[in-house]
């Protein structure tokens, strides 16, 4: 799933796109639903985004946010969702279908030369990717419950959130409503360079934990958005891949320690830790027991 670092990626790639420095912005000629179930929003048409330029280019958690018209287009890609730029699309309309094509985006130049655009697409047969079409983007259900942005967060407010959760630690970082942007990947990667257990309680760590995870949130975040920055939309998701230490790499050696990478498997999703960096050497156990194998 992409999260902030690679949503910031794609605001910042599509911000040179669509809103050149030295050139007038573009302005949306077409948007193409190609998946019905994929619109969520009804109360205002499509064609108000064609009633002037693009003029912001911008993220909300995980929400890429469109604006142009003076309404935005806002899309969440969910797990498996991503978008495709292009510099010149093929003329014509696509036939809707029952492949990974969802959304069409088709933009005008000034000079009518090219007809460049953006394609969302969702592979796999669960179909979670999710457009608005609002005119405030907290409509967005999802938007209206994000809490602050993680980089935003200080460490006292911090600190508060920690000890009144008492949860699992990995559980707080990745709900939208406490923390907006964190999701699967950057929470099994904040806890492992703050050494901390994905089953650990939240209430029930000290200062020093609390501050060490504060620490590693900041710099495993800052480090993926500096590491997504000025790169093509084709390239974020590899890079992403490959900056990972522990998340989706179970069976390798940890890049810290050496130790084995471990997995938790849930029905549908996993998450990733070093047991050597993360929990005195225990394994944890499977979703039903949550407890630590002696």
């Amino acid at each position: 799933m992409p999260e902030m670092p690679e949503v910031q990626g794609l605001v910042d790639y599509l911000r040179s796109k669509l809103l050149p420095p030295d050139a007038p912005a573009l302005v949306i000629a077409d948007v193409e639903v190609l998946s019905i179930p994929v619109l969520k929003t009804a109360a205002v048409p499509l064609e108000e985004l064609y009633a002037g330029p693009v003029s912001d280019v911008e993220r909300r958690g995980k929400f890429l946010v469109v604006t142009a018209g003076g309404v935005h287009l806002v899309m969440h890609l969910a797990k498996a969702g991503w978008l495709r730029w292009s510099d010149a699309l093929k003329p014509g309309r696509l036939r809707p279908g029952r492949g990974a094509m969802a959304l069409r985006v088709r933009f005008a130049t000034e000079d009518g030369s090219a007809q460049p655009g953006f394609d969302l697409t969702e592979a796999g047969t669960r179909k979670s990717l999710a457009v608005y079409v609002v005119r405030d983007v907290a409509d967005v259900p999802g938007i209206a419950r994000l809490g602050p942005e993680a980089l935003d967060v200080g460490p006292a407010a911090f600190e508060e959130l920690v000890g009144s959760h008492h949860g699992q630690i990995k559980g707080l970082l990745r709900d939208q409503s406490a923390i907006a942007g964190i999701g699967n990947a950057y929470s099994d990667e904040i806890l492992h360079a703050a050494h901390l257990s994905p089953f650990a309680i939240g209430a029930k760590l000290g200062p020093g934990e609390v501050q060490r995870l504060f620490e590693a949130m900041g710099a495993v975040l800052e480090s993926a958005i500096e590491n997504a920055s000025g790169r093509p939309a084709a390239e974020l998701k590899d890079s992403k891949r490959q900056a990972m230490r522990v998340h989706a790499r179970t069976g390798e050696p940890c890049p810290v320690c050496g130790d084995t990478v471990r997995e938790v498997a849930f029905a549908d999703s996993s998450l990733q830790y070093c047991p050597t960096c993360q929990t005195g050497g225990k394994l944890l156990a499977d979703r039903r027991m949550s407890r630590l194998l002696k």
